[in-house]
């Protein structure tokens, strides 16, 4: 049986080197260097005047454990002063620990309201999660509609979770009419982007003859790229797919997958 891969929510958090003047460009130095402590130093007096970046920096050192203990509460603390400023990194990275229940009491409510404010400054990792919250009913009421609306939002700015996601919402008619073609395109997007579940999807297409013309050949190809990223479901159906298929086909198709990959993604057709 073909299986196939399903919704992905963002788990990682911000660390930033935006250019600044003064403290704050000299902090991004010495953390560069991996100088924590006069980068630490360096950004709480620049947090001291309420720069909220130097805050949000602050945030990530103790969420991290950069040259100090590791403190997701601390974290919490300094990402909240920034976060109050309009900073959305802080604001997402605060959604992300209220959703995990890090440094703070597990609260999909209170996640939600941090996604929010950050996926509305444009923020394409907020704009994914908060999808996420609304396909899972998490935090606030599910709705397919709205959760298809902030994946598209997020995989417009090419983030590749979002635009896997996105095809699995057109592939399931999930808050989108079902159209295996717009699917097929979004998940080719994603893969070209190296993402093994959107190169997974795309092999059950081409195997299925879904939104694109059935091609053994590139499911395997798809399948056999996927696989070499570790996905055990894609092997399974690689070979699945190779009973279908010619020796002449399958040497085909193991050419193809490393022209694709050889090529970066950029000559898999």
């Amino acid at each position: 049986m073909l299986k196939k891969a399903f919704i992905s929510l963002a788990a990682a958090f911000y660390f930033s080197f935006t250019a600044h003047a003064g403290d704050v460009e000299d902090a991004n130095a010495a953390l560069l260097k991996k100088d924590y402590t006069t980068a630490l130093k360096l950004y709480k007096e620049a947090a001291s005047k309420n720069d909220a970046y130097a805050q949000f920096q602050i945030g990530s050192i103790y969420r991290e454990g950069l040259g100090v203990k590791q403190d997701d509460a601390e974290a919490v603390r300094w990402y909240k002063l920034s976060a109050a400023q309009g900073y959305a990194s802080a604001q997402f990275n605060l959604g992300v620990m209220h959703d995990k229940g890090q440094g703070v009491l597990q609260d999909y409510a209170e996640a939600v309201r941090w996604y929010q404010l950050a996926a509305q400054q444009s923020d394409a990792l907020a704009q994914l999660n908060l999808g996420v919250m609304y396909y899972n009913g998490r935090g606030i009421v599910q709705d397919y509609k709205e959760a298809a609306h902030w994946y598209q939002l997020a995989a417009r700015q090419g983030l590749s979770g979002a635009q896997f996601n996105l095809g699995v919402m057109y592939g399931e008619g999930l808050g989108a009419v079902q159209d295996y073609k717009e699917a097929a395109r979004w998940y080719k997007l994603a893969a070209q982007q190296g993402y093994s579940s959107a190169q997974h999807n795309l092999g059950l297409l081409y195997h299925s003859g879904k939104g694109v013309i059935q091609d053994y050949p590139s499911a395997h190809m798809w399948f056999n790229i996927a696989a070499a990223g570790g996905n055990s479901d894609s092997a399974k159906n690689r070979d699945i797919t190779a009973r279908t298929m010619s020796a002449q086909q399958v040497e085909q198709a193991q050419r193809m997958a490393r022209d694709c990959m050889s090529s970066n993604f950029t000559k898999c057709d």
